[in-house]
């Protein structure tokens, strides 16, 4: 990693432990001091500004692990907590296996397994399945930094073995999470008897695609609304600096010069996936994403881009020769697991019954 990834990736781990926003209170405090010993006119100026700031920041920074304290009070965590290689991760299994295949969710960007929630609880009804918070989400422990999909991969795939949850397993990934679940497979082929792509991001998008202002701008968000969080400035709840941070981290890779440095180990090429049952779950169109053309400087640019994004959407079909595409109910766009969870559940509970029928099943 170079010097100012490690750099990076040292602050993202300070601001992701609450208590971080006391010390550099502290400090501040500390150092005010300092200049009011001093005795000269400027040094008294400097020193009260910076011991009065100092004083409202550890009063935030007090605000802050007080509601991150209540919130945890008022929300225990409903599954297991499983030490994965010196931090906790949360694993929420529920239902029965009854022969079949463990169905595992992961959901898009970086965010917890509770984000599919309403899956979990209807497919539970008709099979196993299991929800995974991944390192810096929902309840489970930040981890180390960067956040990488090849890491994360590693990671759910110790939480599920220590959770005691058995393969084979079905893995359910949207966007983001289409990506990690797909490297999963790639990885470990023999613990997985199915795939299930939501719409999965597609990295050609990040490495050829024109400059995705919003993926910039929600890095820099995640990193603005972590330090106002830590100095108390929520804007409501007791949500943790955690998953800010970690989700920041993972957004990393998601440049044309993150994806150089992961590319080998984080793209699923052509064939990577064997004859892996597979099921690519698209939108016919570009529903709800109609961003990413506003910025074409003419029709014909807009067409091409048009074509860009839906071409690409399609080419996780090559990565197995056992796939098949399944596009989502009409006027329905990428969050279509939102918009649509009985849809998704029908998809991904008419894959668990035919591997349940299919006679090489027991062989996993």
């Amino acid at each position: 990693m170079r010097r100012d990834g490690r750099l990076a990736s040292l602050l993202l781990a300070a601001l992701s432990r609450d208590w971080f926003g006391v010390p550099v209170a502290l400090l501040l405090v500390g150092v005010g001091g300092g200049l009011l010993g001093v005795g000269a006119a400027w040094a008294v100026v400097l020193g009260g500004l910076a011991v009065a700031v100092g004083v409202l920041l550890a009063a935030g920074a007090g605000r802050h692990l007080l509601l991150v304290a209540r919130e945890r009070r008022r929300n225990p965590p409903p599954g297991r907590l499983v030490d994965v290689g010196g931090h906790r991760m949360h694993v929420l299994g529920e239902g029965e296996a009854g022969g079949g295949p463990t169905v595992v969710w992961m959901p898009g960007g970086h965010a917890p397994g509770e984000d599919f929630r309403e899956l979990h609880t209807m497919l539970s009804a008709r099979a196993r399945s299991v929800l995974v918070d991944r390192a810096g989400t929902g309840w489970s422990d930040v981890g180390p930094f960067p956040r990488t999909t090849a890491g994360e991969a590693a990671e759910l795939l110790a939480a599920l073995d220590g959770a005691g949850e058995r393969a084979p397993f079905v893995f359910v990934g949207h966007s983001l999470g289409g990506l990690l679940v797909a490297n999963v497979a790639r990885r470990r082929p023999d613990l997985v008897a199915g795939l299930v792509l939501l719409d999965p991001t597609p990295l050609e998008v990040i490495a050829f695609a024109p400059l995705n202002r919003q993926l910039a701008g929600a890095r820099r968000g995640f990193l603005l609304t972590a330090v106002r969080q830590l100095f108390g400035a929520h804007r409501g709840g007791g949500g943790r600096t955690g998953p800010l941070c970690a989700a920041a981290s993972a957004f990393g890779e998601l440049s044309p010069a993150g994806l150089a440095r992961v590319g080998w180990e984080t793209v699923v090429y052509d064939g990577d996936l064997g004859d892996l049952p597979l099921v690519l779950v698209i939108p016919r169109d570009l529903t709800g994403g109609e961003a990413v053309l506003a910025g074409a400087r003419d029709v014909v640019e807009a067409e091409r881009l048009s074509r860009f994004y839906l071409r690409s959407r399609v080419r996780y079909l090559a990565a197995s020769t056992a796939s098949r595409l399944v596009h989502t109910p009409a006027g329905t766009g990428h969050d279509f697991p939102h918009e649509a969870p009985g849809f998704v559940v029908d998809v991904v509970g008419e894959l668990v019954r035919e591997l349940r029928m299919a006679p090489e099943f027991g062989s996993h």
